[in-house]
């Protein structure tokens, strides 16, 4: 990753708005005119009590929902208006999801389920993005275990699946939502890890929404929502060492 690279800017927010209901008597709104920024290097963190609006946050960067006001740029690109054959495409190019539940197809190995992305946009793989799954197999700690269904792999190696599915497109933004909330602190610990090592080897941007105060400080930023508003944005105070 060059130093040019590394301030790219990855996500920006400008007064960023989502109601729902909209036009309604039940019409309400969630998100408050927020602005925020997220650069190749970044590693924040996302924390905020149950309904304050980190989901809804979540859904309108990932694309999958829109705002109702304000402007998401991603990577530069305007998003708002955009059509949503445009937003699938630039989603499944530049934005990795890890969730809480790996949502791993069993019918399918620990290989296929890394390549799932590139089947959906393209259907059969192609050799070198074969190799680029085994390889993420391999960095994920799972080399050799290509060919095993998910049952047959534990709730960490699972979810170390479930990363390298989020990077088989090589994003500039890896949004992880509770990744570590049905992990035991051991498997835990190693999937921070393996966000850590993403971003500092390949330069993607990470967002991380926890409820885990210990998980957050070890992120370079804290990003707070409370009641739909972004109340500090704030380095921690000893990030750790990259």
């Amino acid at each position: 990753m060059s130093e040019h690279d590394a301030g790219q800017e990855v996500l920006r927010l400008q007064g960023l708005k989502k109601s729902y209901n909209v036009g309604r008597p039940t019409e309400v709104e969630v998100l408050h005119g927020l602005d925020l920024r997220l650069q190749r290097q970044d590693f924040a963190a996302l924390v905020g009590a149950s309904g304050s609006g980190k989901s809804t946050l979540l859904n309108v960067i990932g694309l999958l929902d829109k705002p109702t006001a304000g402007e998401l740029f991603l990577l530069g690109e305007a998003t708002r208006s955009m059509d949503d054959a445009r937003r699938t495409a630039l989603r499944g190019s530049a934005i990795g999801f890890v969730f809480q539940f790996h949502h791993l197809i069993q019918a399918f190995n620990a290989l296929e389920n890394v390549l799932m992305p590139l089947m959906v946009a393209t259907g059969k793989p192609s050799r070198e993005q074969i190799d680029r799954g085994r390889g993420l197999l391999a960095e994920v700690g799972l080399a050799g275990l290509e060919h095993r269904p998910p049952d047959q792999l534990s709730g960490g190696q699972q979810q170390r699946v479930a990363v390298a599915r989020a990077l088989i497109n090589r994003p500039a933004l890896l949004l992880a939502d509770e990744p570590t909330g049905n992990l035991d602190s051991k498997s835990a610990a190693e999937v921070f890890g393996l966000f850590r090592k993403f971003n500092r080897e390949f330069g993607c941007a990470v967002l991380l929404v926890t409820h885990d105060r210990r998980l957050s400080k070890q992120c370079d930023r804290t990003v707070s929502l409370v009641d739909g508003n972004i109340d500090s944005d704030t380095a921690n105070a000893a990030p750790t060492s990259r």
